[in-house]
């Protein structure tokens, strides 16, 4: 049970429609239902009654959201304190999901021993299902996210676009193309990401066919292709952070994977500035070339 999904059905019980409640969270209607869908699964028991005409609280939902509220209002009042709070001196948490920056980690750590000398990065591990999540509840000052958009109540900060690549098992016969198509996997099944934001599910899985394997962090793609002999997808920054002997890395059409910087709204901390700063400009800079 994550933290955003309690918010979507605080909203909607506020509310009592699916359309106004999506929007005060910025994100269409279907992703919105998805999640409040997936809510009640996960408790076992429906909180809301739908019909053409009207949203309604199930008695399980009356006794549930008022909780729930709570809960929140105490996560906010946590995060407060924790904004406000003396962190650690010279350390910066960094949540990173699969290769973060890839390339460009040399040069945002180099901007940053100028401006903040002495800063140390900590790394934080993240999968697809916490890496908004641990921005938000101060788990990490920032993160290194694979934007899908979604991200209510934080700052996305565009750093990277990367070609997205096949990873295929190293004895089959996608492992000799020069390029994939979609139609190169059509009725295939796949390696795909869980657990992460709506969207994740369109780029990750381009089979059409569901039933693969799931994967919850980018760094388990090539091990899940080479236990599955399925095939997977990935950025192709992975053929050098995640080289595997089993598998090969094969360029592939279809939707750029975007890395992102994610900081909470109201952090004014030097240290997470100047990150945001280092991570724009080293992009900057890749993209102009020498």
């Amino acid at each position: 049970m994550d933290v955003r999904s309690l918010r979507y059905a605080v909203t909607l019980a506020d509310t009592l429609h699916f359309g106004r409640a999506a929007e005060a969270h910025y994100i269409a209607a279907q992703p919105f239902g998805r999640r409040i869908q997936a809510l009640e699964r996960e408790l076992g028991t429906p909180l809301f009654e739908r019909t053409s005409r009207r949203v309604a609280l199930t008695p399980a939902g009356e006794r549930f959201l008022p909780r729930a509220q709570r809960l929140l209002a105490e996560l906010d009042a946590l995060m407060v304190e924790v904004d406000g709070a003396v962190h650690e001196p010279g350390v910066l948490r960094v949540g990173v999901l699969g290769f973060g920056l890839a390339d460009l980690w040399p040069s945002v750590r180099d901007l940053l021993a100028v401006r903040c000398p002495g800063l140390a990065l900590a790394p934080v591990e993240l999968e697809w299902a916490n890496q908004y999540d641990a921005v938000r509840s101060g788990e990490v000052d920032v993160a290194l996210v694979h934007d899908l958009g979604d991200a209510d109540g934080l700052i996305l900060d565009p750093t990277l676009e990367m070609d997205r690549v096949a990873v295929v098992p190293a004895e089959s016969e996608l492992a000799e193309a020069d390029r994939l198509t979609l139609a190169d996997l059509a009725g295939r099944r796949t390696v795909s990401p869980v657990g992460g934001p709506p969207g994740l599910d369109d780029w990750g899985d381009t089979s059409g066919r569901r039933g693969g394997i799931g994967v919850r962090s980018p760094s388990g793609v090539a091990a899940a292709v080479v236990t599955s002999g399925w095939p997977g997808l990935h950025a192709e920054p992975a053929q050098r952070f995640f080289p595997h002997p089993g598998v090969r890395y094969v360029p592939m059409e279809g939707a750029r994977a975007r890395v992102s910087v994610a900081t909470r709204p109201g952090d004014r901390r030097e240290p997470v500035a100047v990150f945001r700063a280092a991570a724009r400009a080293a992009a900057d800079h890749n993209r102009s070339g020498p």
